[in-house]
């Protein structure tokens, strides 16, 4: 198995947890460069560290890219 540089997942997600992966979706989104999409916060390629670990934590706890693109623009979602 190789290292990565992945942030661990929580042992039990939360719904802060789902608070602080929310934060890091939106905050970590992309933005696109002449030389591709990078990170809006740490100008990283995009998906960034957080950005990634957000998506986890929030599959993690059920919710599909469509529920978190919705969250992400604002909406809402019943959370499982």
């Amino acid at each position: 198995m190789e290292p990565t540089d992945e942030l661990p997942l929580p042992p039990y997600v939360t719904k802060e947890d789902v608070v602080f992966a929310l934060r890091a979706v939106s905050v970590h989104a992309p933005v696109q460069r002449p030389d591709g999409e990078h990170c809006r916060k740490d100008d990283s390629r995009h998906p960034c560290r957080l950005h990634r670990w957000g998506r986890r934590v929030l599959s993690e706890r059920g919710l599909t890219d469509g529920q978190i693109q919705t969250l992400v623009d604002g909406g809402t979602v019943v959370l499982p």
